[in-house]
């Protein structure tokens, strides 16, 4: 049974937290990280509850559990989303982005950007809810982006034609022309190697997805993806950047790494 929400809470804020509430406390800042072998252990929790494939925790080559702040600890406004949450089948890739704003940001700073996309995805382009399923700052802090459970496969609105079926990750700055720092890197991977693990995805691995329809494939088109994927393999667009794009190559790797894959 999950614990009351605390008194105060809008019912908006405690159903975007009760969606973690096998995680952490209602109304938490931040679910903690955990070690393989507690992530591996949780991994089966939520299998009990169908929150995460049988098959995933059976074949336990799922990462540890990175700290991720939540959508409380960055300050979203739960009163501007649409109601409810949508979800797909499962997650078989991840695409990576860059949000395209500035690098000379603080990360102390990083919740009042995520705000600020926050907005521009709800009021300006009248998205349901953020359209990145995860965001991580220079320092390489993890953010939940869409509500709906970090564990759970929330359908995001982060690539055009392939959405279904995959997650969102947007690393905030630009990198057409600078490199994205090292703890970035390691953020993906870690990230990567947790969530793609609890459906049993293998980081250096390939999954098939079909197109919606986008400015690169035609709606139909079954299209192999390597699982860390950049956005513009499914969309014409210099997203992630050149930069953050090259370094793609060594996350899987470490990825793989970190589920513990040979």
């Amino acid at each position: 049974m999950a614990p009351a929400a605390p008194a105060g809470m809008s019912a908006a804020e405690a159903a975007a937290s009760a969606v973690n509430s096998q995680l952490a406390p209602y109304g938490a800042a931040w679910i903690p990280a955990l070690s393989k072998e507690q992530t591996e252990r949780e991994a089966r929790n939520l299998a009990r509850t169908q929150a995460v494939p049988a098959a995933a925790a059976a074949k336990p080559y799922i990462g540890p559990q990175p700290k991720i702040i939540t959508r409380k600890g960055w300050g979203a406004d739960e009163s501007i989303r649409e109601k409810g949450f949508v979800y797909t089948s499962t997650i078989k890739a991840a695409f990576v982005h860059h949000s395209a704003t500035g690098n000379n940001y603080t990360c102390s700073k990083a919740p009042t950007v995520l705000r600020s996309i926050y907005r521009y995805h709800v009021l300006s382009s009248g998205w349901r809810d953020f359209g990145y399923n995860f965001a991580i700052d220079k320092c390489g802090n993890i953010y939940e982006g869409r509500a709906g459970g970090i564990a759970k496969p929330v359908l995001g609105a982060h690539t055009l034609g392939f959405n279904t079926n995959s997650m969102g990750i947007a690393v905030l700055g630009t990198f057409t022309k600078s490199n994205p720092p090292a703890a970035v890197v390691t953020a993906v991977a870690r990230l990567t190697a947790w969530k793609l693990g609890l459906h049993g995805v293998n980081p250096k691995g390939t999954s098939y997805l079909i197109s919606g329809g986008g400015n690169l494939y035609k709606k139909g088109t079954k299209v192999r993806f390597n699982s860390i994927a950049g956005h513009r393999d499914g969309f014409a667009t210099e997203c992630p950047g050149a930069h953050l794009y090259s370094k793609l190559g060594t996350a899987r790797t470490s990825s793989a790494a970190y589920q513990g894959r040979p």
